[in-house]
């Protein structure tokens, strides 16, 4: 293999994309790469068409502004295809995008590795079609995608969660020390989320949640893991870090957007409480569309309810900052969240994601 293409539309895809490419150049130390996506991919050594940053978007309403960036960016990825020889593609994530352009590469004979694959046992059950018509093989991170995907005549390996890569977290008095924090503190961290969407929707029910906690619960400290959010900077009260390693090592509890950051929080052994709010079309839209019986991934993988779930017009103060309350006040409540996080961990694979999409990779190379 020569020269790989390599799109990822958003932060999360952006990091294990990069991983991905590094493995590949320990194998091909030569190996030419052109793609879409932030930071990651351009330190790897990718030459970017496109920055991701640009193009994130979450919800139907909310990605009805990049529509005409995708459709941009579509055409120049065809155009490129068309004068380039790309013995392969990577696309991570980000569906509404990568099947479109899956099929531009298909239709040109790149073989697609599709990594992390979209959501449809929750919603978009239609695009099995699409997956099964323009994807040489599919790598999933979540243990029951792989026969669901097969069932539907998808070739699929589940390669394990890339989360178990990370580095080691700090230990917990490191953590604290980092963030200014003492070992008497009762610390709750924030997770309002990455994308920028998902911050204007989460962050007031999240700083106000824990503004009434600072005044209900004594010697409580909050930390926000991001940086410091528009209209929050000259606010004491919290403590801004960018490594959600480093903020979970140090909390004893977490209000966590649904999403990774639900397993980020289980695999640092913290006790949490999951909350999501979208543009109300799109939770209009989901409701009928939605199979599944839950939001947050800790309660998908268990089957159960592990963490409790606030959604909508649940993302209050009041509702989320009693939820919260009840996992500081009540050690047994706690306790059983931890118990279950075991046995997410254990499901979640082993170490190597990113190698394994590399061996994929490699298999399918025209």
């Amino acid at each position: 293999m020569n020269r790989l293409f390599v799109s990822a539309g958003e932060p999360s895809g952006d990091r294990h994309a990069a991983s991905v490419v590094t493995a590949l150049r320990h194998v091909i130390p030569d190996l030419t790469v052109d793609g879409v996506g932030g930071p990651r991919l351009a330190e790897s050594g990718v030459e970017l068409l496109e920055r991701s940053e640009r193009l994130s978007a979450m919800g139907l309403a909310e990605a009805a502004g990049v529509i005409p960036a995708h459709w941009r960016l579509l055409r120049a990825v065809e155009r490129r295809v068309a004068s380039h020889r790309y013995d392969a593609a990577i696309l991570v994530d980000y569906p509404g995008f990568h099947l479109r352009l899956a099929g531009a590469l298909t239709a040109r004979g790149v073989p697609v590795i599709y990594y992390i694959a979209p959501q449809l046992w929750a919603w978009g059950r239609w695009r099995f079609a699409t997956l099964r018509r323009c994807v040489r093989h599919l790598a999933v991170i979540l243990p029951f995608e792989e026969a669901l995907f097969r069932e539907h005549g998808i070739p699929t390996t589940f390669v394990s969660h890339p989360l178990l890569d990370d580095p080691p977290s700090p230990d917990r008095d490191d953590a604290r020390r980092r963030l200014g924090l003492t070992s008497f503190d009762r610390v709750l961290a924030l997770f309002p989320g990455s994308r920028p969407v998902e911050q204007r929707r989460h962050w007031e029910p999240f700083r106000d949640t824990a503004r009434r906690l600072c005044r209900d619960l004594p010697g409580l400290r909050v930390v926000v893991a991001g940086p410091a959010l528009e209209l929050s900077t000259a606010n004491s009260q919290f403590v801004f870090h960018d490594d959600a390693r480093t903020v979970l090592a140090a909390a004893d509890v977490a209000l966590c957007k649904s999403g990774t950051s639900t397993l980020q929080a289980a695999l640092a052994n913290v006790p949490m409480v999951i909350a999501y709010r979208m543009h109300p079309l799109t939770f209009a839209v989901a409701r009928r569309l939605v199979r599944v019986p839950h939001v947050g991934l800790v309660n998908l993988l268990a089957q159960r309810d592990v963490a409790p779930e606030c959604l909508q017009g649940q993302v209050r103060p009041a509702i989320l900052g009693q939820r919260i309350a009840d996992l500081f006040e009540g050690e047994a409540v706690a306790a059983r969240q931890r118990e279950e996080f075991d046995g997410i961990r254990r499901a979640l694979g082993t170490p190597g994601a990113a190698r394994r999409v590399a061996e994929l990779t490699l298999r399918y190379a025209a």
